[in-house]
């Protein structure tokens, strides 16, 4: 008998431990709920929830294979390999497949899950699955991981000319076995259920994932270049949470894209292009995440940016969190987080950049509220790009770069659409007022706006010298 332990993997099509065992024999699946470690991991409810409806749907794909689906709780990953050793014992397993998860206590997890079970005899498999390339093998010519997504990009795009990662061959229905699947839990005791709305907003299952996918390459992805950049227009594709969740594959994406481009990666159909440059800036971050350990302990990834004068300011930060900044472009983004668990990219960029920069609070109390309330919320590319926007990560943006929330509202939402949606106490202002409304001197007024909480001439001189101050990247040796 063969187990799949699946994880971040919430598929039957393009399964790589998937397929692999059922190619050598009957197989069962597992999965194991670890709620006290997800709120150690700061994972969402809404992203719960998601894999819980997603297993739903997975749990009739797997049984219409005749694959029993067997559901386990431990509180933490400490418990993991007996809880796997339990199973395999139970059920007379002789090997064990799972798809590689990155992460320093994914690595100890799987790492002490190997060990228990080979001291009982047991093979264990690892494969490749949530990424194009196995990290170790996209490395510098000294033979170290990049730090510069340019040059990691211009290696990965060598190596998808020489020979482009294959789709896995579907799974075949296998003779019965005599094992009943466990029912799905409802809910995890910890994570409270979202809004019905939010749930219909991201439907679950691979045939929504596969129809979203073919519905961007086929409508929107042309123009992607032009479109992403604009919060109140449809030009992302929103398939984060599927990749994070893994009910779409990196790979599945990558073919989709290359489809529609005649087979090319760096030529043809600019929005093509520019796609599979955001796949492979996910590939980048959980390089990175592999490569630096450090990230994955929350540390900078420039260690001299930890000496930076960060500000404890609890009111602002609360403010920020709720939208409550007096910046429309900055809370607006705020509640479609939390009423989606979704931000639009650039926003993200935006806000993420207001609170280091402008506020100067610690980026990790950003990390860790996205992580909270993010449905696609994904370690390496949630620390990625708040350690881009705060200047202290690979290859972060200049730490005298600062975004403007106005002039950025002015370009990408220039007549208001997306802050009048989320912010309608603010309807009736003209397109150019809405971007930095002037508080209403009627205390009676219905459709009263916060004022800002900063001054943005002086906060950004602030964030300048707090940068300026600290000592030279070169100073600081070689990252461990």
């Amino acid at each position: 008998m063969q187990l799949i332990w699946l994880r971040s993997d919430l598929r039957i099509d393009d399964n790589t431990a998937l397929a692999a065992a059922c190619q050598r024999g009957p197989t069962l699946a597992l999965w194991i709920a670890s709620p006290g470690q997800w709120l150690a991991h700061d994972d969402a409810a809404c992203k719960v929830d998601f894999w819980l409806r997603n297993l739903r749907q997975l749990r009739q794909a797997l049984e219409a294979l005749n694959i029993p689906l067997l559901i386990r709780t431990t509180d933490t990953w400490a418990s993991v390999p007996q809880c796997v050793l339990e199973v395999c014992q139970q059920h007379r397993v002789q090997a064990v497949h799972w798809n590689d998860e990155y992460g320093i206590n994914e690595t100890r997890r799987d790492q002490a899950t190997r060990q228990c079970l080979r001291q009982a005899g047991i093979e264990t498999t690892s494969h490749l699955d949530q990424l194009l390339f196995k990290p170790g093998s996209i490395l510098t010519r000294g033979g170290h991981y990049f730090q510069v997504f340019s040059q990691f990009k211009r290696v990965c795009l060598e190596h998808l000319h020489r020979d482009l990662p294959a789709l896995v061959p579907p799974v075949s229905r296998q003779a019965p076995v005599a094992v009943p699947s466990d029912p799905i839990p409802s809910h995890i005791d910890g994570f409270d259920a979202p809004a019905e709305a939010l749930r219909q907003h991201w439907p679950a299952g691979e045939e929504q994932a596969r129809y979203r996918l073919k519905s961007f390459v086929d409508e929107h992805i042309e123009d992607y270049q032009q479109q992403r950049d604009l919060p109140a227009r449809p030009g992302t594709s929103q398939l984060s949470p599927y990749l994070a969740a893994g009910v779409l594959s990196p790979r599945q994406c990558l073919h989709a894209a290359l489809a529609g481009n005649r087979g090319e990666f760096d030529s043809g159909n600019i929005g093509v292009q520019t796609w599979i440059n955001e796949l492979l800036w996910r590939e980048f971050y959980k390089h990175v995440l592999v490569g630096y350990p450090r990230v994955s302990r929350h540390r900078a990834f420039r260690p001299h940016t930890e000496a930076l004068p960060w500000r404890h300011a609890p009111d602002d930060l609360e403010a920020w969190k709720q939208g409550r900044t007096g910046f429309p472009i900055i809370d607006a983004a705020m509640r479609q987080l939390l009423e989606t668990g979704w931000m639009h990219n650039r926003l993200r960029m935006i806000v993420a950049m207001f609170l280091s920069k402008n506020l100067l609070i610690d980026w990790r109390h950003g990390e860790r509220h996205f992580m909270r309330h993010l449905i696609d919320g994904d370690l390496a590319a949630n620390n990625g790009g708040w350690q881009w926007s705060a200047s202290t990560g690979t290859d972060a943006v200049p730490y005298f770069r600062i975004f403007n929330p106005i002039t950025q509202s002015q370009r990408f939402d220039p007549h208001g659409r997306f802050i009048r949606h989320w912010l309608p106490e603010l309807s009736d202002k003209d397109d150019k007022s809405i971007h930095y409304p002037v508080k209403s001197s009627d205390l009676f007024a219905t459709n009263y706006y916060s004022s800002p909480i900063v001054d943005l001439d002086s906060s950004r001189q602030r964030a300048l010298a707090a940068f300026k101050d600290l000592p030279s990247w070169q100073d600081q040796g070689a990252l461990p």
